[in-house]
């Protein structure tokens, strides 16, 4: 089988799942259940099976389940591109968290070359009209599904920066302390904003080619004073030459962690932020099935979507209209909802589950749709 999709899944002590067992095929995975009942606990699981923190950006120690806080495990077989790999991600006491691909130890951007994982959870819903942050992990977390090395270059760029502002805030005049660290940040920033680019051009041109019920939404990367460099030495010669204003700022004000994404709603060419709530819900789901698109085109496989209480924003005819575009696309989509009539539209295209807690416990258990 080809495509992208875990079959397996167990959770050990992870949140407020003791332990939990999903086997499931390449179909959507619908999750519903009261709240609090650990739904959104099973989503943060399997976006660990990609690079970064998870959909809660929470530390390893945050994950771990109370009150036994004996470290956590996350395993799963995973599908890609064909071959079956068995994957498995855990912490122990809080550590930094920890890969193994197929029984050996790997880094997280070996992960990301197997597992492509994007997501929309509630927490996104103001993405438009907040600070610029949540957009650029929006977009970075896209880029990822793109090019697994994206976040290495994130990670280089944001270690200097943080050098960079040391020296800055303890008002280091002499020029030959930050020649290394601006070169550093050159090197990677470059990267930062070409894969960025990439990416939008992939979403552009996955959006124009494709018949929707979601609307079109056109994006733009700002960056800080209008400076895009394409070269790492005029990027490295422009930081030097504003050392000057970011002594008096005491930190770093150029360069790709300063850049924003301006939505707009292109068939009403209204700025996203001015768009209804419903409007920017709908954009964002846009954008994450044209990244699925657009991937697919890529790499042969859409990666895994993990929708968090999606379903409830949408009327029946535009939730059956995401899910006839989830399933046409073939991408394996974790779904979570209170209710099962929320994925009744799915029928037997999707495998359901029970989500219970029981005396601090959650519980997972299959039950047909239809």
């Amino acid at each position: 089988m080809s495509g992208l999709f875990a079959t397996h899944l167990t959770l050990s002590h992870f949140r407020s799942h003791h332990v939990a067992r999903i086997e499931c095929d390449q179909r959507p995975v619908a999750l519903f259940g009261p709240n609090g009942a650990g739904k959104t606990n099973i989503l943060e699981a399997v976006s660990l099976l990609s690079p970064g923190r998870g959909l809660r950006r929470a530390s390893a120690e945050d994950i771990v389940r109370r009150p036994e806080a004996l470290g956590w495990k996350v395993t799963a077989q995973l599908t890609s591109l064909g071959q079956t790999h068995e994957v498995e991600t855990w912490s122990d006491n809080g550590a930094a968290r920890q890969v193994k691909i197929d029984g050996k130890s790997a880094t997280q951007i070996a992960l990301g070359r197997i597992a492509r994982v994007i997501w929309l959870i509630p927490a996104m819903d103001r993405l438009w009209i907040e600070g610029a942050d949540g957009r650029r992990r929006f977009l970075d977390r896209m880029t990822l599904s793109f090019d697994p090395g994206h976040a290495e270059q994130v990670l280089t760029y944001e270690k200097a920066m943080r050098q960079r502002n040391r020296l800055l805030k303890d008002q280091v005049q002499d020029a030959h302390w930050y020649k290394a660290i601006e070169g550093q940040m050159a090197e990677a920033g470059v990267k930062i904003w070409a894969a960025r680019a990439s990416t939008l051009a992939f979403l552009h041109a996955a959006q124009d080619q494709a018949e929707t019920s979601f609307p079109t939404a056109a994006l733009t990367l700002s960056h800080a004073d209008d400076v895009h460099l394409a070269d790492p030495d005029d990027l490295a010669a422009a930081l030097a030459d504003g050392r000057g204003r970011d002594l008096a700022a005491g930190r770093t004000l150029l360069g790709p962690h300063r850049d924003d994404v301006f939505g707009v709603f292109a068939a009403k060419d209204v700025p996203a932020k001015d768009s209804s709530t419903g409007e920017q819900k709908a954009l964002l789901i846009s954008l994450i099935l044209a990244n699925g698109r657009a991937l697919k085109d890529q790499t042969g496989a859409p990666p895994v979507l993990l929708l968090d209480e999606v379903a409830a924003h949408l009327d029946a005819g535009r939730r059956a209209a995401l899910y006839d575009e989830i399933c046409a696309l073939g991408a394996q989509a974790w779904m979570t909802g209170t209710g099962p009539e929320l994925f009744a539209e799915l029928g037997d295209r999707a495998r359901a589950f029970e989500v219970l807690e029981d005396a601090g416990r959650s519980k997972a258990t299959e039950v047909p749709l239809s």
